[in-house]
């Protein structure tokens, strides 16, 4: 009875339908794009090392005598002019020692008139002397005096002689001791100047190692300061590099901390390698830039030839964390493919792996596009 009723309910609704029914299709839409071909471009080789920024000119400022420090005039970080006085050292023996110089200085020159007149008289006994003696020789020579006489004024003119001979000894004497006291002055003076430490050149300190009370001793770093506006970037490059790179050549610098990539010349490459790392040194002066500093993270690339490449345009990428891919077009559709990629120059990104020479891909890329969607190339 319930499989007759069943059937009369069947019946009723097909005949009050009088159609049979629809078949529904759903239909996919096609997704219009423009596309690039991966193509071969020729690119400079190169090679890419890593360092670190470096003054070129940095001081170690340490004190020539031992004494305890009372003032100190500079900061980490704080610009200072050439000669600008940075650390004074307590050095009351330092000053004794030159004003004792000072006073034999002055006591050797106040002698100067005293021999001066000594010398002045010897030499007017030494000319009153020759005079007697010429007028004795000349009666000699009449036999109008006696042997005794003669031998007596010969005498007389020696013992002046040597007079004078000793006076001006003394004065020379006393020349060599004033040039002596001007040399313990200036040594004084040199030693007393050595308590007043001053910067040798423009630049900024880096390093402050020192507060007032602290002894400072004889080749203790007290203060590091670099010359400002002065720097260069030092790399380490690889052993087998060294008969490409020369001095006087440009490279290429990044700066990260500064997001910015400039063009500089190389100014040293030391031969010597270190046996450690199997790399030498290579320094590349940098210009000017009032944010530098040492300490700083850099790149150089050196350029060693050209090579062709496959690339395609930064806007065919698609990342997501570390894997990067992109929409290749083919047989009407997109179809995500992971690729490996390189370089970057400009707006265009090197292919390493995952694309081939001659294959389209998706370049922009819209925002409804998906892995598998119908697509339509446009012009």
């Amino acid at each position: 009875m319930k499989a007759g009723l069943v059937l009369f309910a069947a019946a009723l609704l097909v005949a009050g339908c009088g159609e049979p029914p629809r078949k529904i299709e759903a239909v996919a839409s096609t997704i219009p794009v423009k596309t690039v071909v991966v193509a071969a471009e020729s690119w400079p080789e190169e090679y890419e090392a890593t360092g670190t920024v470096r003054a070129r000119t940095t001081a170690v400022l340490s004190s020539k005598v031992m004494g305890y420090v009372r003032e100190v005039h500079a900061t980490i970080g704080e610009h200072v002019s050439a000669g600008r006085l940075l650390v004074v050292l307590d050095a009351a023996d330092l000053e004794v020692n030159y004003r004792r110089a000072d006073a034999a200085r002055e006591e050797a020159r106040s002698a100067i008139p005293e021999a001066d007149s000594g010398v002045a008289a010897a030499k007017a006994n030494l000319e009153l002397a020759r005079a007697t003696f010429k007028r004795m020789n000349d009666l000699f020579a009449s036999k109008s005096i006696s042997n005794q006489e003669y031998d007596e004024a010969t005498a007389r003119l020696k013992a002046t002689e040597a007079a004078y001979a000793m006076t001006e000894s003394k004065r020379a004497q006393l020349s060599s001791k004033i040039a002596q006291t001007d040399q313990e002055r200036r040594a004084a003076e040199i030693q007393r100047a050595y308590a007043q430490i001053q910067a040798p050149f423009a630049g900024v300190i880096t390093a402050k190692s020192v507060e007032p009370g602290n002894l400072a001793t004889p080749g203790a770093t007290l203060l590091t300061i670099e010359r400002d506006g002065e720097y260069r970037l030092e790399v380490p490059v690889e052993e087998s590099r060294l008969p490409i790179i020369r001095s006087g050549s440009k490279v290429f610098v990044s700066i990260d901390a500064l997001n910015r990539t400039l063009e500089a010349p190389i100014s040293e490459v030391v031969p010597s390698v270190d046996a450690a790392s199997r790399s030498y040194l290579v320094k590349i002066d940098l210009p000017g830039m009032p944010q530098l500093r040492s300490g700083a993270f850099g790149r150089a690339r050196f350029v060693l030839g050209s090579r062709p490449v496959l690339t395609l345009p930064a806007s065919a990428l698609v990342e997501r964390g570390q894997v990067q891919s992109v929409y290749v077009a083919e047989n009407g559709a997109a179809r995500l493919r992971i690729v490996s990629t390189g370089r970057k120059r400009a707006d265009r990104v090197e292919v390493l792996a995952g694309l081939s020479s001659g294959e389209r891909v998706v370049s922009p890329i819209p925002v409804a596009l998906a892995d598998g969607a119908k697509v339509e190339m446009q012009q």
